[in-house]
């Protein structure tokens, strides 16, 4: 059958049908373990009862009015989120490209509230903040970008995890307003910073008066062990921008400010007709409600730690694995060479994974998954990678 869909995605041949916990079955009642979560959305895991509920109730009542109106659900949610990530105020939208749109665009009008006819902001190079031709600007990999240039000028980027490179780039130019950065970069490879990087990226902007821009999409909600990655470095950025978790599923992204930069969109300035719509809000309540009760973040280091000694342990006599290392419930497995066709091998072995950067294997799995859950996903991933890695398979 011939598909109508744009080939934009190079898809895996299978179709799921349903999901429990951290199971998902495909069209022929076959189950998979599922360590990428949707890429890090459903941190519930799936079809989890407090969700279910959340948008069978809200859907019976209200789906859409506009943000011409009050919306209860919405002004509740602003309440958790502020409570949470100790910011000021948030914007909702319904995805994290759209959210990181917000932020760039309340950055350019702090620059030019400060003189600046070209306000730049600087990124980093193996980034990835959304394809919108923005935030794909944002981004710091030519390959994705290929194609749709001219790109949007007012961005530089400089080396991850490489502060010297920021404060060359900032000496250089007066025109700089933000610095914009993942606390953990998950699509270039699962890089994990100095302890003190967002530290000193925090004191250069205080210093510099730049706007701190943290893109939380794919480390907030818990992945880290903390609510949002920067809680870690006990710091607050000027902006942060969420999506992915908050909604388990249901689009719902966020763009929540802090201080200077709380005040910059006023009416007129930024919208959308659907964000922070009922049902994605009342959903979202009910995430972050059901993270609190059954104290699931409180977990998530130990379980990452788990999954982490468990990998390192079995595979510990593989010299072509160069590195294992998590950021709570974000792990990263480098290979010595490219490994894409894990994903495919896992798949029929039945268990979901991801590689990014070529080399790097990325696990994402619930928040939910248990010990029993993380033996098998630790012992079936090891054998395969042991497989692979062996000289007459290479």
């Amino acid at each position: 059958m011939t598909s109508h869909i744009m080939p934009t995605y190079g898809r895996l041949p299978i179709t799921f049908e349903r999901g429990d916990g951290v199971w998902l079955w495909d069209q022929t009642d076959k189950r998979y373990l599922d360590a990428l979560s949707g890429i890090a959305v459903c941190n519930l895991g799936h079809a989890h009862p407090s969700v279910h509920q959340a948008i069978c109730a809200q859907s019976e009542k209200l789906l859409h009015t506009s943000n011409l109106y009050g919306i209860a659900s919405q002004e509740a949610l602003a309440d958790q989120l502020i409570i949470k990530s100790e910011m000021d105020n948030v914007f909702f939208c319904n995805s994290g490209a759209e959210a990181n749109e917000a932020a760039i665009k309340i950055a350019r009008l702090y620059g030019h509230q400060q003189g600046i006819d070209k306000p730049c902001i600087i990124a980093m190079e193996k980034s990835f903040h959304g394809r919108t031709l923005a935030t794909l600007s944002a981004t710091g990999n030519p390959k994705v970008q290929e194609g749709f240039s001219p790109l949007l000028e007012g961005f530089l980027h400089v080396p991850y995890n490489d502060i010297p490179a920021i404060e060359s780039v900032i000496a250089k130019n007066n025109t700089i307003v933000a610095i914009l950065v993942e606390p953990i970069q998950g699509e270039g490879g699962v890089n994990i910073p100095a302890y003190n990087y967002l530290n000193q990226i925090r004191q250069l902007c205080d210093q510099r008066g730049l706007l701190m821009i943290i893109d939380e999409i794919q480390t907030g909600i818990g992945r880290t062990g903390k609510f949002l990655a920067y809680q870690h470095n006990s710091i607050i950025p000027d902006i942060c921008t969420v999506a992915k978790a908050l909604g388990n599923g249901v689009p719902i992204g966020a763009c929540l400010a802090h201080g200077k930069a709380a005040s910059l969109l006023t009416a007129g300035k930024h919208g959308s007709t659907f964000g922070g719509n009922p049902l994605a809000c009342s959903t979202a309540l009910a995430v972050l409600e059901t993270l609190d009760k059954d104290n699931i973040i409180q977990q998530v280091e130990s379980k990452g730690a788990e999954i982490t000694k468990r990998l390192s342990s079995l595979l510990k006599n593989n010299t072509s694995v160069s590195n294992i290392r998590n950021k709570g419930l974000m792990i990263g497995i480098d290979l010595d060479s490219p490994c894409a066709e894990l994903v495919t091998t896992a798949q029929e072995h039945g268990l979901l994974i991801n590689v990014t950067a070529e080399k790097t294997i990325r696990l994402l799995p619930p928040l939910i998954i248990n010990s029993e859950q993380i033996e098998l996903l630790t012992t079936t991933l090891s054998q395969l990678i042991e497989e692979f890695t062996t000289p007459c398979k290479k």
